[in-house]
């Protein structure tokens, strides 16, 4: 893994989103064989989640990727509302208990370790490879990427209809933006990951009962101009840029 991150950034970083891919697909028909939802899901997204994390710390790679504290001042992200309400998202129709004990926490453990690891593969290693030679074409990549991902809920088992998916996907591309322009105008990755593992878990209590199509546009809608609007507003009052231009600091 080591060599590979040396060798070429970018192959690194698609390798990774490959693996993952692949073990999320292959985990659903080994959840249905061992009976509780999202077991080897989560088995897979902690194990891939301690080996990046492993990774990330022997190489000192920490600050490089914005796992650290942002240098920018709190009220600069507007002390994070609007990230606080696009986290309520799942709630937006109500709460309900969806799923066993059992099958809740492991996909709250899954959740939870997936926030992290899309992070650093799509923002951290996919982001931070295009953007040393064009910025604008690597925000653009890392979230239409990050949406586009999602449509490997339509052959996972998840049960979402193409209209459903289609609805995830622009919305995933739109706070894939704001996490992108975060992360690069902010310095620090980790209101990404909380935000990102928030929403992930927080969906297994979503209460589908009287959700028609026509909420569902409209929650978007509002979820769309919430995400889009707090990117707006943070290109014009953060600095420039605060992540640091990537470097090979594996040693």
């Amino acid at each position: 893994m080591k060599n590979m991150y040396q060798k070429n950034e970018l192959t690194f970083a698609l390798v990774w989103i490959g693996i993952y891919c692949v073990l999320q697909s292959l985990a659903n028909p080994l959840n249905e064989w061992i009976g509780i939802t999202y077991f080897a899901s989560a088995v897979f997204c902690v194990l891939q989640t301690v080996l990046l994390f492993c990774f990330l710390k022997k190489n000192n790679l920490f600050t490089t990727y914005g796992l650290c504290k942002s240098s920018v001042p709190v009220h600069r992200f507007l002390y994070y509302v609007p990230l606080i309400v696009l986290a309520t998202r799942n709630f937006w129709n109500g709460a309900a208990i969806n799923l066993p004990a059992v099958d809740t926490i492991c996909y709250i453990v899954c959740m939870l370790c997936v926030g992290f690891v899309e992070e650093m593969i799509f923002r951290g290693f996919l982001f931070k490879a295009i953007a040393k030679d064009n910025v604008k074409m690597a925000i653009v990549i890392s979230s239409v990427t990050f949406g586009l991902g999602h449509l490997l809920n339509l052959v996972n088992g998840s049960g979402a209809t193409l209209s459903e998916n289609l609805l995830q996907v622009t919305g995933a591309v739109a706070i894939g933006f704001v996490f992108v322009i975060l992360y690069y105008r902010g310095g620090s990755i980790l209101p990404c990951v909380i935000t990102h593992s928030l929403i992930n878990m927080t969906s297994v209590f979503a209460n589908e009962t009287g959700l028609t199509m026509e909420k569902r546009i409209l929650f978007q809608i509002i979820l769309f101009v919430i995400a889009v609007g707090y990117a707006f507003v943070l290109t014009k009052t953060l600095p420039k840029q605060q992540t640091v231009n990537t470097n090979n600091d594996v040693n």
